[in-house]
């Protein structure tokens, strides 16, 4: 006998949803070139504003009233969407990319733990032993697969003193990316709508960072611009509607644990279109993230068994 899938286990698999358009954004990016980075996130959230507001023109609806928001609801939008990518640049930029991607990586852990906060009304329930393993394994397999490091740059991972400000800017990564995903679960009465507003904020503030602290570089070729446009429409563009939407109403904690399947799928991508190399690294980071959401997943396969 079965039954219909819950409310949270629907939403949960929205937000999957979100962590698998994700794994595309290592690929647009490597296709779109040598775009600053503040100039591509500028360009691909500029894209995403101008969809959303144009869904709402054809539905008939009147923008503004997508941008009246309570202040409070402002600020974690901007903070997360922008925030996140200002220190996440910040970091990759001030200190050796494989340390800072790995440091930004803790923040699918971050939500495991941070999850705790939430009152009891929010519905998140306790922590338990299975949502920390499964949430350890994955970093550990993250830990596996960026720390194996490539032959032209030495392989491994080796923090250094010099480059503090990058790491601490990459932690700032973490820590905001997820703080806004637990906070999100306090407003879960906003509509997902409010993430268009967000995008179109974050074009605006990403359009000012880039002019104070990168020069303009456009794309050179069509592939490069469809890179771009791809970028805006899916990794973030439509992920980041479907993560509001899972934050908000699914499981915190298994989201969480499963978002190591970004940067494992995204490896993976990478390797099938011959841009990497398969390696044991790899293989053995497949294992560990794997196992490690399905084991944080365990009471909900109970529940819906």
């Amino acid at each position: 006998m079965t039954t219909a899938a819950t409310p949270e286990l629907r939403a949960t698999l929205v937000g999957l949803l979100a962590i698998l358009i994700w794994s595309s954004l290592a690929l647009f990016a490597v296709l779109a070139g040598p775009v600053p980075p503040f100039q591509l996130v500028a360009m691909a959230f500029t894209v995403v504003f101008a969809v959303a507001f144009l869904r709402w023109i054809l539905r008939g609806e009147n923008p503004l009233d997508h941008m009246h928001l309570p202040l409070p609801v402002w600020a974690l939008g901007i903070t997360g969407l922008f925030g996140y990518h200002f220190f996440y640049f910040l970091g990759v930029q001030n200190a050796p990319p494989a340390e800072a991607n790995l440091i930004n990586y803790l923040w699918p852990v971050l939500i495991v733990l941070f999850a705790n906060l939430l009152p009891a009304e929010a519905g998140v329930g306790r922590l338990r032993w299975h949502h920390i393993a499964g949430a350890g394994a994955g970093l550990l397999g993250t830990v596996v697969l960026i720390g194996g490091g490539s032959a032209d740059d030495g392989g491994g991972l080796t923090f250094r003193a010099e480059y503090a400000g990058g790491y601490l800017a990459a932690l700032a990564a973490a820590i905001t990316w997820a703080g806004y995903s637990v906070t999100s679960r306090r407003i879960a009465h906003i509509s997902t709508d409010s993430i268009g507003a967000f995008c179109g904020a974050t074009a605006a503030l990403a359009w000012i960072a880039h002019g104070v602290l990168e020069p303009t570089v456009w794309p050179g070729d069509p592939v490069s611009w469809l890179a771009v446009l791809s970028l805006g429409l899916g990794p973030v563009g439509l992920a980041f509607f479907f993560w509001d939407h899972g934050v908000k109403h699914g499981n915190l904690r298994v989201l969480g644990a499963a978002a190591y399947l970004a940067p494992l799928l995204s490896t993976i991508g990478l390797v099938v279109l011959g841009f990497a190399a398969a390696s044991l690294p790899l293989a053995l980071a497949c294992a560990l993230i794997v196992g490690g959401g399905l084991l944080a997943a365990k009471d909900m396969f109970r529940r819906s068994a």
